[in-house]
């Protein structure tokens, strides 16, 4: 049974550490992909402060586009072509993105224009792209090297479950 616990007082070295390992004891034992990512994406909202959009975008093959999948925050764009705006240019590159301000980003796509920064994190399998992990702040220059870090971490989980 997960149990949420508070990550206020922590360091941001151990904030990270510990979401990951709530993460893991949350997609434990749960096969259904659509679930965990659901899940993982709602742990994100709702520890990570000022945070407007969490969640993920997935792989479809056959058109080669990242296409919607589980998040939490307003309502997305559905499909994001490969090598477009931050998602799809994360993905091309197979790279994390940290974005501090998406107004500066060349070919930023705005799905929720209350967001002022943006980090993408690729999601792989077998060495290659499957999807990101996206997550936007109204705020500018909201995530670090630390973020970079622990959400790099957290991805691992997201792959583990895809």
């Amino acid at each position: 049974m997960f149990v949420a616990e508070q990550l206020d007082s922590l360091s941001r070295q151990e904030f990270y550490t510990s979401l990951v390992e709530q993460a893991k004891h949350l997609v434990e034992g749960e096969p259904n992909w659509i679930a965990n990512l659901s899940n993982l994406s709602a742990l994100l909202k709702f520890y990570l402060q000022d945070v407007n959009w969490a969640g993920f975008y997935l792989l479809d093959p056959v058109s080669n586009e990242l296409v919607l999948g589980p998040f939490q925050g307003l309502p997305a764009c559905l499909r994001i072509p490969i090598g477009k705006g931050v998602c799809g240019t994360a993905a091309a590159k197979n790279e994390t993105l940290r974005v501090n301000d998406v107004n500066q980003f060349p070919g930023h796509i705005a799905c929720d224009g209350a967001s002022q920064s943006e980090i993408v994190v690729p999601l792989c399998k077998n060495g290659q792209v499957i999807g990101v992990l996206d997550i936007d702040s109204p705020i500018l220059s909201r995530f670090d090297e630390d973020d970079e870090k622990g959400l790099e971490q957290f991805a691992k989980i997201a792959e583990s479950c895809l």
